[in-house]
């Protein structure tokens, strides 16, 4: 039982982990924008930093992934299954197993793109000229952790009754 609860732990910090991480390129998308408008205020031009305020925006959405759907920001439509009364506890399956299967299709190919990029050696187009597989690993990370995340509760949700969703302010549900 003890390891499940280290298992248990450890999840929620990575998922927690990667959240902070996702909001660290949330500062450093407002760091090369007030970058680029103080160079423009100057008369000069810092090149490439639109590309990079784009990677950081896709490194803070896909890194975020986990911790929001874990935290409860994720849209969940729970009409239907409220309507299930009983029989929600199967409802919650079935929708944690497409969730987990669907996510982890995500992940594969996020990871199998990003090893093309690396594979074909592929640089931005900007003036940056970095290869792309290095901010494309942000989408590759992401992805995978929010396959473990949907799989994560679709075990937790067959073993206990319910999920590992935790909204602010609500109680966890069974309880």
């Amino acid at each position: 039982m003890a390891i499940f609860k280290l298992l248990r732990t450890s999840l929620d910090a990575l998922y927690k982990f990667a959240g902070y991480l996702g909001a660290v390129f949330l500062i450093l998308i407002l760091f090369f924008v007030a970058s680029q408008m103080v160079a423009r205020w100057g008369g000069g031009i810092i090149t490439g930093a639109p590309d990079f305020t784009g990677y950081c925006m896709a490194a803070a959405s896909f890194l975020a992934l986990p911790y929001a759907l874990n935290s409860g920001s994720h849209i969940r439509v729970s009409l239907l299954l409220t309507a299930l009364g009983r029989y929600r506890k199967y409802g919650e399956i079935w929708c944690w197993a497409i969730a987990s299967y669907l996510t982890y299709l995500f992940a594969h190919y996020a990871i199998k793109f990003t090893y093309e990029s690396y594979r074909f050696n592929e640089i931005s187009q900007g003036h940056d000229a970095w290869p792309i597989w290095i901010p494309q690993m942000s989408m590759a990370i992401g992805t995978v952790l929010l396959a473990v995340c949907a799989f994560d509760n679709l075990v937790t949700t067959l073993f206990t009754g319910r999920d590992n969703i935790h909204a602010p302010g609500s109680k966890p549900q069974g309880d």
